[in-house]
């Protein structure tokens, strides 16, 4: 009798050890402030189909973020609005070069009340504030600025310019109306705008392109749950949430 429940003990304890998922641990997720709603949503995809495992989500500017990482914080994978904060990590030997991939693209656009009459940069000058986020950190501001300088109406704007610390606070500015208008993303203007509306967008021509690429970290590219997790990042499930939030993911 001992030997037969001996045996059911074992059968049991197999049994359970594959009904568990294959995946389980933390995941420490840091990205841009853009970011925040589809990266939620993958990740409650993600963990539907992987139980066992748990995120750390840290959200802010691409550049307030990667100082974070470069200065010890916890971090796994890493996502950046631009190519530069994902340099920057790379030249201090924080990420796994050879994870480097795209993750999906964006555009700049700016918002404001309804009634304003402005189609354009050059109209930007009958504005009084201007949101835009801090061109050393935000990469939402690194391309407005590109733009204006393109334009050629960065002097007559610099002094309307109100300084944001990431693109969500720029929209949450101009939805108070405590400015005239900002520089945002299309996909948070879509998603986000309450009291304001997109009134154009920025020529594409005026700055590079708004890229996001991603990567696991020397310390994820040694934890199995966060590859898993970076593989299904590019699967074709998750580029239909992408889409579904006005993400363009070629």
């Amino acid at each position: 009798m001992k030997n037969i429940a001996m045996k059911l003990f074992f059968c049991v304890l197999c049994l359970g050890l594959l009904a568990a998922p294959v995946m389980a641990g933390e995941i420490n997720l840091s990205a841009a402030a853009s970011l925040k709603d589809v990266l939620n949503e993958l990740s409650d995809t993600y963990v539907k189909d992987n139980p066992g495992v748990t995120f750390m989500k840290n959200y802010g500017a691409s550049g307030a973020v990667a100082k974070q990482i470069e200065n010890g914080a916890p971090a796994d994978l890493f996502l950046s609005a631009n190519v530069k904060w994902m340099d920057h990590l790379k030249e201090k030997k924080v990420v796994d070069v050879k994870s480097v991939t795209t993750f999906a693209y964006n555009s700049v656009v700016f918002v404001g009340k309804p009634e304003l009459k402005v189609a354009g940069l050059k109209d930007l000058v009958k504005l009084n504030k201007i949101a835009i986020g801090s061109p050393k950190s935000v990469p939402a501001g690194q391309y407005a600025e590109e733009a204006l300088k393109k334009a050629g109406v960065e002097k007559d704007l610099e002094k309307k310019l109100v300084m944001a610390k990431d693109v969500r606070e720029c929209l949450m500015y101009a939805d108070r109306g405590e400015v005239d208008g900002a520089f945002v993303y299309k996909t948070d203007a879509e998603l986000m705008a309450k009291n304001v509306k997109i009134l154009f967008a920025v020529p594409q021509e005026l700055y590079e392109r708004v890229t996001y690429p991603m990567a696991l970290t020397m310390a994820g590219s040694k934890k199995a749950e966060a590859a898993a997790f970076f593989k299904f990042l590019q699967s074709d499930k998750a580029k239909k949430i992408l889409e579904k939030y006005g993400f363009v993911v070629r």
